[in-house]
């Protein structure tokens, strides 16, 4: 029998949003739910039910109502809430006091405090100066930009006009950043003209000259200060325009105080975010994230499994081309407060991320298991060293928390909160497994499948199984799915990447477990999709950028389980006539480090002398990825060469 690590006590149980949804549901259902486990089998089986029922509790503003909620339970065409009008963007500025909405914290600037009525006044200025530039709906408005205030403004901004919003985080390189944005053909770059990093200073204006020449569809680059307090748009808080071809500063799109917000009603499916994911062949996908199926996801999860309210202070360590920045921007339509930090989680020191939880109150706090070891690692015991009292959930992403990440966390940050992994993806913009205030948290899982995702484990007969590691799959529609994928004709890369596995079902390409007591345990990929740090890396960026090199024949990435995270391993098969040492290694990193980010460098560099292939001539990364993890290849018959896998052997340094 396991015994669980925390139990939220009878108090927090009682004033929990979950607990109101449940009495909410019993009466406008006729049911007697008492329980998590109740309410989700009545979620994942009445899903319209469901999903019309977070329609009426999340308070959403909207100027025509739906005709229906789903019209077809076939994940690959179900349609929601069609008939709805809404504009996204209204429903996060729908606040308008003098209530802190965002806190901007960076390594080497003061902290900016911008309420919900200064926030609107900003957004309406920099809208209307979008529209002076021939922004509307369906335009591209991309984004180089770290994790500041600028980032949140533009966004809201575009999304008003009802154009598409793509960001990408500025430690990008070049070929990164023209892989993605390229891709959806800009009409409006925002780009920072520098960032700071562990004490670090990088500049970025080379890199944005460089992509504007690249990418023709860019007509206007707004220029983004290296800081500006967003009060005082002087001379010294102004970007140098001339550096850069057809910009302006982002200062001046703010400077019409006297413009309103006016907010375009759009379909409910009208396309929002592109998100980019990347896979195992090809440039990095275009994902379409739609408007209200992203904003009725993330209130689900923000207000019921992650217990978020209006007095709360929210913070999670992310990029802006992280889905999780996204996700937590989303809390500004629950009135929360939002914490934004830009720069590196330890610098100037490890506990700097404590610290700002004690010195602005940070009640929900968002990091990965690696920054909770590394902690670990170098002997932090934050409970003792900081205030920690408005502390009341931990959220932790990018890869499995460990039984030792639990252990750490209770007895060296907190005894009593909430320590909630989740997990899901760029792809769904949300989460499939999350937390659940209500419940206890066991070592090493995950508390629960989200509401309204109906979430599977499935054996190799495709049978969804209990206590058993299996394949995550959901087998029916939720709203927060691609509204498709970008000049994906026939939505046929689409259909491949989820459905063609399991015809008509979902297949995340995760490997878990679902628990007895519904819980969920995570193993990590099925596919060959990399996921360090929770960055999903497709082999293919790095194959382009290594096979380009004049000393590399062939080559083939895989991911190492390893130290609770995931290390990225590269095996090169070398041309005749050069020699593997370090040099060559060292060549190989600094071109992956200068093409793509920091992220995509291998952590270990291997020689070999020819590369697994099928018959069809594909790589066969998952057959190798399977070896150095230690687990058995039963099928060698569609390997062109098999014996090339005795070059590999499980890594232990």
């Amino acid at each position: 029998m396991k015994t669980p690590i925390w139990i939220p006590s009878e108090e927090r149980i009682l004033n929990a949003n979950l607990t109101a949804y449940i009495d909410f549901v019993n009466r406008r259902f006729s049911k007697k739910f008492t329980s998590y486990n109740e309410l989700y089998n009545w979620s994942v089986d009445n899903i319209e039910d469901f999903w019309e029922s977070i329609w009426e509790i999340s308070g959403i503003v909207y100027s025509q109502k739906y005709e229906y909620v789903l019209k077809t339970e076939d994940m690959l065409h179900s349609k929601w809430f069609q008939g709805a009008q809404l504009n996204f963007a209204e429903n996060l500025l729908k606040h308008s006091s003098d209530k802190t909405a965002l806190i901007s914290v960076r390594e080497d600037a003061q902290t900016i405090r911008i309420s919900y009525k200064e926030l609107r006044e900003l957004v309406a200025s920099f809208a209307m100066n979008l529209k002076k530039l021939g922004v509307k709906k369906g335009d591209r408005v991309a984004a180089c930009i770290s994790n500041i205030p600028e980032a949140v403004i533009a966004m809201l901004a575009a999304a008003s006009l009802g154009a598409l919003w793509s960001s990408a985080s500025p430690d990008f390189g070049l070929q990164g950043l023209i892989d993605r944005i390229g891709q959806i053909e800009p009409k409006i770059l925002i780009a920072v003209e520098s960032y700071s990093y562990n004490g670090k200073n990088f500049n970025c204006i080379d890199k944005i000259c460089q992509l504007k020449k690249s990418l023709p569809s860019i007509e206007k680059v707004i220029l983004v200060s290296a800081f500006s307090d967003l009060r005082n748009f002087d001379s010294e808080n102004t970007p140098d325009t001339s550096q850069v071809e057809d910009s302006i500063s982002f200062n001046e799109m703010l400077l019409d105080k006297d413009a309103k917000l006016n907010f375009v009603q759009l379909l409910f499916d009208h396309p929002l975010y592109i998100m980019f994911s990347s896979g195992t062949t090809g440039i990095p996908k275009c994902i379409v994230h739609g408007a209200g199926g992203t904003l009725l996801q993330h209130f689900k999860e923000l207000w019921l499994h992650t217990d978020l309210t209006p007095n709360d202070t929210i913070a999670y360590y992310t990029t802006t081309g992280w889905m999780m920045w996204n996700w937590l921007i989303s809390s500004l339509q629950i009135g929360a407060t939002v914490f934004l930090f830009e720069g590196s989680p330890t610098y100037p020191h490890y506990d700097v991320m404590f610290e700002k939880i004690e010195e602005e109150k940070i009640s929900i706090f968002g990091t990965s298991p690696k920054y909770l070891s590394l902690c670990q690692n170098v002997e932090l015991v934050p409970g003792k060293m900081f205030n920690l009292s408005s502390l009341k959930t931990i959220l932790s992403t990018g890869a499995p928390l460990s039984e030792e990440n639990y252990e750490w966390v209770y007895q060296n940050v907190k005894s009593d909160l909430m320590l909630s992994s989740i997990s899901g993806g760029t792809d769904i913009i949300s989460c499939f497994m999350l937390g659940n205030p209500i419940g206890p948290v066991y070592r090493g899982e995950i508390q629960c499948r989200g509401l309204g995702m109906k979430v599977e484990a499935y054996d190799e007969n495709e049978n969804p199984v209990i206590e058993e590691k299996g394949e995550l799959v959901c087998s029916k529609p939720f709203p927060s799915m691609p509204v498709f994928f970008w000049k994906d004709e026939n939505n046929e890369k689409y259909k491949s990447t989820y459905f063609d596995f399991y015809p008509g079902k979902w297949r995340h390409g995760d490997y878990i477990k679902i628990t007895e007591t519904g819980g969920v345990i995570v193993y990590g990929r099925s596919d060959a999709t990399l996921n360090p740090g929770g960055v999903r890396i497709g082999t293919a960026e790095i194959y382009r950028i290594v096979e380009s090199l004049d000393e590399i024949a062939d080559s083939i990435v895989v991911g190492q389980r390893w130290k609770n995270d995931i290390r990225v391993i590269l095996y090169v098969v070398v041309k005749s006539g050069f020699t593997f040492n370090e040099d060559l290694v060292d060549k190989i990193k600094l071109a992956i480090r200068n093409s793509a980010t920091s992220r995509h460098v291998p952590s270990k560099i291997l020689p070999i002398k020819e590369v697994p292939h099928t018959i069809n001539g594909k790589k066969v990364e998952l057959a190798v990825t399977k070896i150095i993890n230690g687990e058995p290849v039963t099928n060698l018959s569609a390997l062109a060469n098999p014996e090339s896998l005795n070059q590999f052997y499980p890594l232990t340094d």
